[in-house]
């Protein structure tokens, strides 16, 4: 408020200065120059005014958090915090933010009978990462003897199609927008002015019109008035006309004189244009795109929130893998020295080191891919979390999981009708859609009344006033427009002179083909829209029984994943023992530390998996940012 006021001093100041008195001016001109400074300050108060409602700061510097949470080099990182910084730092869920504002310039638009320019229905999707259902992780251990076939290595994550960022529109218009339909008169009142001088020199053949063969006339005009539209469809205009005429005829009644009109003029549409809920639909319009704008956020909301979920499980389950290699290389570190000592004192061959080497290489192989895989997803990770990627202690801080994957003993589904339900009910994007197809009908008004015809009711009332300087030739009648502006000012509002009337205006077309045909279209299109609902919400519904049935399967395949790799444990035990006392050979116990190695990596891959369907199905019901503790309100102030 305070700084509202300041500004108003500071505006009506400059005003002043612009339109300052004169020394030798009289009272009455002071006056109008200060009238002019304070018009000036307002037009200048209000137009930065509307421009400030607009204007969001733009911060592009990463929030304290990301600094807070490194220590030692370290990034250390629990699920929560990855979704904090999501929402404090995504430049995906920043931009939406910019949506408020502009469902808020659509309405300002809209009340001052503007057409709407309509939103940006396009939102953005987490990059896939490395660690999805595509991934080239490898799961199992290098066959023996084959270290240098059968493995693929990346040059880059583009290769491996991991950074793009897809993105959906949730637009169910289509590319051809809906017809503006007939045209809402301006709302917003205008003031209208006119300052005028004019010398004019005109030569004259008849000397008895004027009694000059030059008549010279300067006339000064000062005109205002005041016109706005009106929600009914019609438009006023209130003006106010003054003229001073000052000419050299000699013939004339009155030199110099002044003439001054005050008239208001009604037009008022009775068919095509009429009607408060027509000429208001704009208005309605964008109030539900400011509903949309909500919806849309929440929406971005929710696709950051499951892509954080998605990679930073997948980061778990890599930095996990890794591990897993890094036990598979000491094994068969531990074997290679082993089966040395054995082939030294004789009690195995000298192929049983080759092999031994073999598996060694193999482990080293597979331990350079999980860890470039885990370096690649750590990377993109940290893009989706700050702002800026060049920040070097971001930049160079490895990242430590803290959270670990877990598989509940037993988890209660829900009868897979009611998550549908709870879909159908709770998903944004289901709710701006169905918002959409609103607004289309709303718009059909217009394009329903573009096809009738034009029956204007118009009023005209207007008063006039003349005085000046009367010649002595005049007779006495006369006496009475003797005087200055202020005479003419008293016959204008004693309405001396008045002139009114009022009158129909009708445009009837043969045949309206253009305005018929955009209805016809538009007609179609919102048939189009529903159609394309109902679409998405089957799609809604097949996402839900999707993810239940990924949940399931994900349960089962980490049962049978444990299983397996608790067996592959126990007999790469019994194979080691074996080999300690001469009765088996390298080449058997490197098979069951393949196998466990795969066992384990398997086992992880199905953890991930089910932590990933949950999310799915969390995100599939409109329920991930309830599960996860996540305001919406706090999430557009950037605060989780």
């Amino acid at each position: 408020m305070n700084k509202s006021i300041s500004m108003w001093r500071s505006l009506q100041a400059a005003g002043s200065r612009l339109f300052s008195t004169r020394p030798a001016e009289t009272s009455l001109g002071a006056a109008r120059r200060g009238a002019c400074a304070t018009a000036f300050a307002v037009w200048l108060a209000f137009t930065p005014l509307f421009a400030q409602r607009m204007n969001v700061p733009l911060n592009l510097q990463n929030s304290r958090r990301a600094h807070d949470l490194i220590r030692a080099g370290n990034l250390y990182l629990s699920l929560q915090d990855a979704l904090a910084l999501a929402i404090e730092n995504n430049l995906d869920i920043e931009l939406q933010r910019f949506a408020f504002p502009v469902g808020d310039a659509e309405v300002l638009r809209s009340q001052g009978g503007g057409t709407l320019r309509g939103l940006n229905f396009t939102l953005a999707e987490v990059p896939t990462g490395v660690g999805g259902p595509l991934s080239p992780v490898e799961t199992g251990a290098a066959v023996a003897g084959q270290a240098a076939t059968g493995v693929t290595v990346a040059a880059s994550a583009t290769e491996l199609g991991v950074l793009g960022a897809p993105q959906d529109n949730l637009s169910i218009q289509g590319t051809v927008p809906q017809s503006n339909g007939t045209t809402v008169p301006s709302l917003d009142p205008a003031v209208i002015g006119l300052l005028n001088f004019t010398h004019q020199s005109t030569p004259e053949t008849d000397l008895q019109s004027y009694g000059t063969n030059a008549l010279v006339t300067n006339t000064t005009t000062a005109n205002g008035g005041l016109s706005s539209g009106f929600s009914t469809g019609g438009t006023a205009s209130l003006t106010f006309n003054n003229a001073h005429t000052n000419w050299n005829a000699t013939t004339s009644g009155f030199n110099p004189f002044n003439g001054s009109s005050l008239g208001l003029t009604v037009t008022q549409p009775l068919l095509r244009g009429f009607g408060n809920a027509l000429n208001r639909r704009f208005i309605r319009i964008a109030g539900n795109e400011r509903k949309i704008t909500s919806l849309l956020f929440q929406q971005q909301l929710i696709n950051t929130v499951y892509g954080v979920v998605r990679l930073y499980t997948d980061y778990v389950a890599l930095y996990e893998d890794e591990k897993v290699k890094q036990e598979t290389l000491t094994l068969a570190q531990k074997l290679l020295a082993d089966t040395q000592a054995q082939v030294e004192i004789g009690t195995l061959a000298v192929i049983e080191l080759t092999r031994a080497n073999a598996q060694v290489a193999s482990a080293q192989l597979d331990l350079i891919n999980a860890r470039g895989l885990r370096e690649e997803e750590e990377a993109i990770v940290k893009n989706v979390l700050t702002r800026r990627n060049d920040d070097p202690e971001i930049r160079d801080a490895r990242l430590i999981p803290t959270d670990t994957l877990s598989v509940p003993e037993q988890e209660e589904l829900r009868p897979i009708q009611d998550l549908m339900t709870d879909a159908l009910n709770n998903r944004p994007d289901l709710a701006q859609a169905n918002l959409q197809v609103e607004n289309s009908r709303i718009g059909l008004a217009g394009s329903r009344s573009a096809t009738l015809p034009d029956v204007d009711l118009v009023g005209v009332v207007q008063n006039n006033g003349l005085a000046g300087t009367t010649s002595p030739t005049l007779p006495n009648g006369y006496a009475g427009y003797s005087g200055g502006y202020g005479t003419a000012l008293e016959e204008l509002f004693a309405r001396n002179y008045p002139t009114y009337g009022a009158g129909l205006q009708i445009t009837l077309p043969i045949h309206n083909r253009v305005a018929e045909a955009d209805l016809a279209r538009d007609e179609i299109q919102v048939k189009q829209q529903q159609v394309r609902m109902a679409q998405l919400q089957n799609e809604a519904r097949l996402e839900v029984e999707d993810a239940v049935i990924a949940m399931r399967r994900a349960r089962a395949s980490y049962q049978a994943a444990v299983q397996a790799r608790r067996l592959q444990q126990e007999s790469l035990e019994a194979e080691q023992a074996k080999f300690e006392i001469g009765t088996s050979t390298s080449f058997f116990v490197i098979q069951y530390q393949s196998l466990l190695a795969q066992a384990k990596s398997t086992e992880i891959a199905a953890q991930s998996s089910y932590v990933k369907a949950r999310a799915a199905l969390q995100r599939a019901t409109g329920s991930i940012l309830d599960q996860n503790r996540i305001s919406v309100e706090n999430a557009i102030k950037g605060k989780m």
